[in-house]
């Protein structure tokens, strides 16, 4: 394996510093196409912006800059070879497609017409997920100057897809299509952020998702609850005791067998999480919530990162019109999702809601379930070389000593884990007062430098420290669509 020496902290932030202007320049240039992938009558801007991308990474150096196509909009690819025998391959995931932005949504200058003040950026995109992809193409350029080298240290090569804003309901068989093409020893999704601007950190792993519905159907149509009620079994009242017992009295999840398997947090990793400086009443005001409330054992924090869950996202059934009205409806219905972790087997999560659902409901209640797919958790072991050279890339940048979080949502990053089978790596520089999806969205500019300078040391690390013939990370189960 081929070493290349570290490139020196100076020379990399001068090289960013002389090129400083240009690139917001660029990028700027970019965030003014309105590529929202959810509006029909955008799809000319998300192909402009993939074609824009393709372009711009060509000339950044990239002897392979391609927009591949999808059921749905566009995605872009690019790839540049190291020429070092040995050299891992890294696959950097983002997306260039935005969410609806418009100024009546309450944004104080046009959304698409990016402006800068206060050391902020604000534009659509500026922090989902423009700005993130944006800085590997400065964050190459500078890795390359500072090391003397004329290609990569690393295998690089990037997807960028246009339809993450609208659940990435092409992007399983886009990578299964190209699976050949995509192959990798690591992919780094900078989709994601930090701590906080004085807490930078790094996530090793989000938790999966399946959902379904389930439609109880009783008497043939609404009848008198005087002349029948108590006497004839009513499907709302069921959808009601079944939601009631999801959980016991420490709100954990009665579905038989739900936590095999369940991949327990190490004392490290515990250890890790409580050094954190989390404010729980802060973050109840985020959450529009008045208490915390969850698996008895586990703080906040374990409980939105690292344990499965079980919500009830809806309920209802029989009259919801003003004033009462007296009957047995005839039907109900109840939205349940199941947050999973690594070692969990979505299927086998879906077969026990279908037994226990059926061993629930009496005699004359007749159900449906719909299951609308399953993500599966990811999740990157605290010692995995690769996560290492992220966190000491990232360190050199900011001067600080890196956390490792998770994230507690869902997304494609396991798609990448699934098809391709390689560990997936988080780099992200935005915060949470960056605003996604929100109105004046923007991109704090200390910190967007900061991740150039991170991909600018991440490639020479990752050369130096790392087999990629180590073995990878913890499994979950199969991957059918992705929710943002």
């Amino acid at each position: 394996m081929s070493i290349t020496p570290a490139a020196p902290d100076s020379v990399v932030r001068a090289f960013i510093d002389e090129r400083r202007s240009g690139f917001l320049s660029d990028l700027a240039e970019w965030l003014r196409i309105p590529s929202v992938s959810a509006d029909p009558e955008r799809a000319p801007d998300v192909r402009r912006s993939a074609e824009w991308l393709a372009g711009k990474l060509k000339g950044t150096g990239f002897p392979v800059a391609e927009v591949w196509e999808t059921d749905g909009a566009p995605a872009v690819f690019a790839e540049w070879p190291s020429g070092d025998p040995g050299a891992p391959t890294v696959l950097v995931y983002g997306h260039h497609d935005v969410q609806p932005a418009a100024r009546e949504d309450g944004w104080h200058t046009d959304p698409f017409e990016p402006e800068e003040r206060d050391g902020k950026l604000y534009a659509r995109g500026a922090a989902d997920d423009k700005g993130q992809v944006f800085f590997h193409t400065l964050g190459v350029s500078a890795h390359l100057a500072a090391t003397g080298r004329s290609a990569p240290a690393v295998n690089l090569k990037l997807l960028i897809e246009g339809e993450e804003e609208s659940g990435s309901p092409h992007f399983p068989a886009l990578v299964r299509a190209h699976a050949d093409r995509l192959a990798c020893d690591a992919a780094i999704v900078s989709d994601t952020g930090m701590w906080a601007a004085g807490t930078p950190t790094v996530c090793t792993g989000m938790r999966g998702l399946t959902d379904c519905q389930i439609d109880l159907y009783g008497p043939d149509q609404d009848i008198h609850s005087g002349s029948f009620g108590g006497a004839v079994p009513n499907p709302a009242m069921e959808a009601a005791r079944l939601a009631a017992s999801l959980h016991d009295e420490d709100r954990r999840v009665t579905l038989p067998g739900f936590y095999d398997g369940v991949a327990e947090l190490t004392d490290e990793e515990r250890t890790l999480f409580a050094e954190l400086p989390f404010d729980e009443e802060a973050w109840l005001r985020t959450a529009h919530s008045h208490a915390a409330l969850g698996e008895r054992g586990h703080t906040t924090l374990e409980r939105v990162w690292a344990r499965p869950t079980a919500e009830v996202n809806g309920i209802g059934g029989g009259y919801q019109g003003p004033g009462g009205k007296t009957i047995v409806p005839s039907a109900a219905q109840l939205k349940l999702s199941f947050r999973t972790v690594a070692g969990q087997d979505a299927e086998k999560i879906q077969q026990s809601v279908r037994e226990w659902v059926a061993d629930s409901l009496p005699a004359g209640i007749r159900h449906e379930i719909t299951f609308w797919g399953a993500t599966r958790p990811c999740l990157t072991p605290l010692d995995h070389p690769a996560l290492q050279s992220v966190a000491r890339a990232m360190g050199r940048a900011f001067g600080e000593r890196i956390r490792f979080t998770r994230e507690g949502g869902s997304g494609p990053a396991a798609d990448l884990q699934d098809v391709l089978e390689v560990p997936v790596l988080f780099l992200g520089i935005s915060v949470p007062s960056d605003g996604w999806h929100a109105p004046n969205e923007k991109v704090e500019l200390d910190l967007l430098f900061k991740g150039v300078e991170t991909a600018a040391y991440l490639w020479g690390d990752l050369a130096e420290h790392w087999k990629p013939a180590e073995p990878a990370l913890s499994d979950a189960g199969p991957s059918e669509h992705a929710e943002s």
